[in-house]
């Protein structure tokens, strides 16, 4: 079976201050996005799908495209603000119309089970082992899977975070909550987007970290929930954004989905602040140099092999 990466890489990474998605992580210039490539080549992926702004095809290719050729195909899709399914003044509006959209600029480009994950998280290589393992296996429509991680793992020591708090019965789902979560007085309190009251959260309870296992089937959904983002009032579609968990929160209500909970059981890294860079880098030279989990120099065997 064929199996896609995505990779939603469109950001504008505004707390960190420049762009984490093209922010080198070790001393051979890598950036975690091909940390998270390189373990996906080990679990058995094929092709990788970047969605980007259009202004940044040169960069792209000219670093990690270079890096990946022979490895993986690869493929760009671009996300821009005048891909709506609307007559909408576009004029009005600035930043990217969300991770609804970055999917879907993917669609073209897949013909097979895919997994989508944020350019700049480290996830590690169990996750996409797990995820492959996964959408090897389905076999009931409108079924997928996220990749969770224990809050604390998810932490940043710099500010504030957001995260999708779930809540699970068993394995399954049942709600994914998008929240701003900080800690206050040793106490986690998560504060959701939406504007329900906040709540606090432990160390040891799961989130996503839009790490998703996609049938392709989630197009339909996908497109239905766009279009009718744009049927709102023009103040609240200017203001908003078309978010991947508030959509699947949305059918899981609706009962039209079921998403099963797969622990990552992995390291996961990411760069919320520019202070958070450090962090990253250390704990990757650790998986180079004293565990061996990487090649010293991560592309320098053409087959992407690991010492493993």
């Amino acid at each position: 079976m064929h199996l896609t990466l995505v990779v939603m890489a469109a950001g504008k990474s505004s707390r960190f201050g420049s762009p984490k998605q093209t922010t080198p992580v070790d001393k051979d210039g890598n950036f975690i996005i091909d940390y998270s490539i390189y373990d996906a080549i080990k679990a058995g992926f094929t092709k990788v799908v970047f969605v980007i702004q259009k202004a940044s095809l040169t960069l792209f290719q000219e670093s990690i495209g270079k890096r990946l050729e022979g490895k993986i195909e690869v493929c760009y899709a671009f996300q821009s603000l005048e891909d709506i399914p609307s007559s909408f003044a576009v004029s009005k509006r600035e930043k990217p119309w969300g991770t609804v959209q970055a999917l879907l600029c993917a669609k073209p480009y897949i013909q097979e089970p895919f997994v989508v994950i944020n350019a700049d998280d480290f996830y590690g290589r169990n996750a996409f082992l797990e995820a492959a393992k996964f959408l090897k296996s389905v076999d009931k429509p409108y079924t997928y899977a996220n990749i969770s991680y224990r809050y604390g793992v998810t932490k940043s020591l710099h500010g504030s975070v957001k995260r999708g708090v779930l809540k699970l019965d068993g394995d399954r789902i049942e709600s994914i909550q998008e929240c701003q979560i900080e800690t206050v007085n040793g106490k986690n309190i998560a504060t959701p987007l939406l504007g329900e009251e906040s709540f606090v959260i432990s160390d040891d309870d799961p989130v996503s970290m839009n790490f998703f296992a996609f049938q392709e089937d989630v197009f339909d959904l996908l497109e239905e929930y766009f279009k009718n983002f744009f049927l709102q009032e023009e103040s609240v579609v200017l203001e908003g954004e078309v978010m991947l968990p508030e959509c699947l929160q949305e059918n899981i209500e609706n009962k039209k989905i079921t998403i099963l909970n797969k622990p990552g059981n992995s390291l996961w890294l990411g760069m919320t602040y520019k202070e958070d860079l450090h962090i990253v880098k250390t704990n990757i030279r650790v998986l180079k140099d004293t565990e061996g989990f990487y090649n010293n120099h991560l592309w320098e065997d053409a087959c992407g092999k690991s010492r493993d």
